[in-house]
């Protein structure tokens, strides 16, 4: 929703000032609840290693496909909080303006030129990561059912 909803709405402001502040008021209101689903994935992630010990410590299946979910959430989380912080130096350079929230105007200062250019890939690695771990979970899931699953229509 952000990068193509929030960046994307806030691109189509006329002054160009307004997108970068609009953008940064979007996010910063997002923020509580970003944090608390990284809390709320956090503790039931531990709830399932724990609840399923026994077969991610016997099964290698299992482990590795627990420690790549690890890597990869806490690369999601890290690239969160890193498009937060580009998201702060962006809106202490709102006055600048640009052409939307990742694109900078040609007037744009190194330092706002620079982290819009950053956040234009940070946006994005964040749903790629997050869709390879579905994909893990999915596959996680599968690994369970045993071959009756197989025959199940």
């Amino acid at each position: 929703m952000g990068a193509v909803g929030l960046n994307g709405a806030t691109a189509k402001a006329k002054d160009p000032s307004e997108r970068l502040r609009l953008s940064t008021l979007g996010w910063a209101r997002w923020t509580p609840i970003q944090i608390a689903a990284a809390g709320v994935h956090t503790l039931g992630g531990l709830g399932l290693i724990a609840g399923n010990r026994s077969r991610v410590a016997h099964d290698s299946g299992a482990q590795a496909n627990t420690v790549v979910k690890t890597v990869l959430t806490v690369a999601a989380m890290g690239a969160t909080g890193y498009s937060g912080y580009l998201g702060t130096k962006i809106g202490n350079h709102a006055h600048e303006g640009g052409a939307g929230a990742t694109e900078p105007s040609s007037s744009a200062s190194k330092e706002l030129t620079s982290a819009q250019k950053q956040l234009a890939i940070v946006q994005w690695v964040i749903p790629a990561l997050t869709g390879v771990l579905v994909v893990l979970g999915a596959q996680q899931g599968e690994q369970q059912r045993g071959l009756r699953g197989l025959l199940d229509v």
